[in-house]
């Protein structure tokens, strides 16, 4: 098997972002996800991949704020390079399958800070594992034009068997007929995460890569790291409120 950071594509690299408001009703975001399902790339559309970041969000001042962090690496040794942040009030309620329009806004203001584009992007969330094949890493995926990869702690939607104990081991991630994710094992015997399309990347490479970043925890490096940040930003800004 080759590795991931050699992987290349035969096919066109995506040049189009996707631009929209983010002043929207729940109603009008539902349906604004149906329409930019269908741009989603489910395959690799990508050249070597030399960086890639990590990005995640803890929420703040009783929800009505939020922090966003993201962390770049190089790849495949996984040396830190950068970490950003942004704080933002939360403008969007709290909606099930809408979670990227409540997080998005804030992500994108943490990652216009990079001063590096990376070639690949860990959500810790979902991407075509969602009702309507719009999970946020999805929507990040189609709105910044990178390769998307979803990581998610649980399960949206879909039903799966268990993979086996084994560090490696995956299954499919099923629902209404259609393979949205897998459910992969990341170490031997620890709960299995579940891993789908973002964008432009197929299954069989996101689970390659995720693997590579996966060093001995249950959640890959960019993700785990991620999360780690924004706790601590987290911690710092309720410290500070406390003042």
């Amino acid at each position: 098997m080759s590795s991931p950071s050699k992987v290349k594509s035969s096919a066109r690299r995506s040049t189009s972002k996707v631009a929209h408001s983010w002043n929207l009703t729940p109603k009008e975001a539902v349906a604004l996800q149906r329409r930019l399902a269908g741009k989603v790339i489910r395959e690799d559309r990508f050249g070597s991949i030399k960086l890639v970041a990590g990005a995640d969000l803890a929420f703040v001042d009783e929800k009505r704020s939020a922090v966003a962090g993201v962390i770049l690496f190089e790849y495949p040794s996984l040396k830190e390079l950068e970490r950003v942040f942004a704080v933002a009030k939360v403008t969007f309620p709290y909606v099930p399958g809408l979670l990227s329009f409540r997080e998005g806004p804030i992500l994108m203001k943490a990652f216009e800070k990079l001063s590096r584009r990376p070639d690949l992007l860990f959500i810790d969330g979902h991407g075509l594992s969602h009702p309507r094949r719009m999970g946020i890493a999805s929507h990040m995926g189609l709105i910044l034009d990178i390769p998307t990869v979803g990581c998610g702690k649980s399960r949206l939607c879909g039903e799966h068997s268990t993979p086996a104990k084994k560090r490696g081991s995956w299954v499919p991630l099923i629902h209404e007929g259609e393979e949205v994710g897998v459910v992969l094992r990341t170490r031997d015997g620890v709960r299995p995460i579940y891993i789908s399309t973002g964008h432009r990347i197929g299954l069989k490479s996101a689970i390659q890569i995720v693997m590579r970043c996966s060093s001995g925890f249950r959640i890959p490096t960019p993700t785990r790291e991620a999360d780690l940040y924004v706790a601590k930003l987290k911690k710092n800004f309720l410290g500070a409120k406390r003042r």
